[in-house]
């Protein structure tokens, strides 16, 4: 269930990008407008939010967290079907991110709970896989409803579906018992002291975000390019899309976990050294692909790469989880989430579509190819910052 709650959490925060061309001409938008609603129009509230609704998941019920934030982003999900104009839609984006921020860190916290340290990697693996599924789903299912019928019909059909889930969900999952306790009620301010004073967390979150400002980037803009640069139509660019990450994304989120639960026994800076290497070595083959001539070609290109970017799920969102208490998990998730997605998720969409916008007199068409090129340097950025927090992370480590 919390896969399938995740799996609508990145449908509705990705269906946008499927939908941005068609999105896009209706509303009368900039690149750079579009790069708003994809970027900082969800993750303002989204991020910032997450702190308060994770501190009351820690104190009171995670799954009632969960099940009334399911219930808010997908009833906003299906307002954006409604919007007329770029404040309208900026809104109700705005509105997908609230809820969606008491989504993720309560669920971290949850299979923390019901999961040994262990297999944690692995579990988080699996529960990331909602990341790969959403989005596939966001890109088969939004391209291939708004080329039938329009793209307002997509937003409203998808959003009406997670307010059905949610009710079921909560019948369904259910807290671990959590003895009462002084320390439950812990501050907010003691979880960030204790945060802050480990270098291994400022690592492990600002390469997280570098990696996220380009992952979310590439995202929210390779339907477009597929349909500017290579010719395809909302269809054919769904099905691109939803086989790159149903093929790639879903191998390195596993892959990720596996390896993270595997080497992470023998030594806890694996679980910053995977991820480092995985990032170094998938961007020269993305930044081929971005610039190759045809579909079919960049296709394979993607599909390593896209597997390698998502490696670091499973085994960094495994290691912030033990750089506190247990009974903290869940505000540490949301510390790190501020971070990656404030930046990551803030960013990345935005400042690839302001950088195409500029680049457009020169390139045309083909501005948003480069544009994404330039973008991916930050995955060597994350790939550095990665290598660093291993050198860290077995001082920091709370078992």
């Amino acid at each position: 269930m919390l896969l399938l709650v995740y799996t609508f959490n990145f449908l509705d925060r990705q269906i946008l990008s499927i939908l941005a061309q068609p999105v896009k001409a209706s509303l009368q938008l900039s690149d750079t407008q579009l790069g708003l609603l994809g970027g900082l129009a969800f993750a303002a509230l989204y991020s910032t939010l997450a702190i308060p609704l994770a501190l009351l998941a820690d104190r009171t019920s995670r799954s009632w967290v969960i099940t009334i934030s399911l219930g808010v982003w997908s009833a906003f999900t299906a307002l954006c079907g409604v919007a007329q104009n770029f404040t309208q839609m900026f809104l109700f984006r705005l509105g997908v991110g609230v809820g969606e921020a008491g989504g993720v860190a309560p669920s971290y916290a949850l299979i923390g709970d019901y999961y040994p340290a262990e297999k944690r990697a692995r579990a988080l693996s699996i529960y990331s896989l909602g990341i790969p599924l959403g989005a596939a789903a966001g890109a088969l299912l939004g391209g291939y409803i708004a080329q039938t019928v329009e793209w307002r019909t997509a937003f409203i059909m998808i959003g009406l579906a997670g307010i059905v889930i949610a009710p079921v969900f909560r019948l369904v999952v259910k807290d671990r018992p959590r003895p009462p306790s002084p320390q439950a009620q812990v501050p907010v301010s003691q979880v960030f002291g204790i945060l802050a004073a480990k270098p291994s967390f400022w690592l492990l979150a600002f390469g997280a975000a570098a990696g996220s400002m380009c992952g979310y980037g590439i995202a929210f803009w390779l339907p477009s390019l597929m349909m500017r640069s290579f010719g395809l139509d909302l269809i054919q660019t769904g099905q691109f899309f939803g086989a790159l990450l149903l093929t790639g994304g879903v191998a390195g989120v596993l892959l990720g976990g596996a390896l993270g639960d595997r080497l992470g026994a023998r030594d806890r800076k694996y679980y910053a050294l995977v991820p480092a290497l995985s990032y170094i070595l998938g961007t020269p083959l993305f930044i081929a692909g971005v610039l190759s001539s045809g579909w079919a070609v960049a296709f394979a290109l993607f599909v390593i790469p896209q597997a390698l970017v998502y490696v670091w799920l499973g085994p960094v969102l495994t290691a912030v989880q033990h750089l506190v208490p247990a009974h903290m998990r869940a505000t540490a998730s949301a510390s790190f989430l501020l971070i990656n997605n404030l930046i990551g998720l803030g960013l990345g969409s935005t400042v690839i579509g302001m950088i195409a916008d500029a680049l457009k007199p020169g390139y045309g068409a083909d501005a948003l190819r480069y544009a994404i090129a330039i973008g991916l340097c930050s995955y060597l950025v994350a790939g550095v910052l990665m290598l660093l927090a291993s050198r860290k992370l077995k001082a920091d480590w709370v078992a």
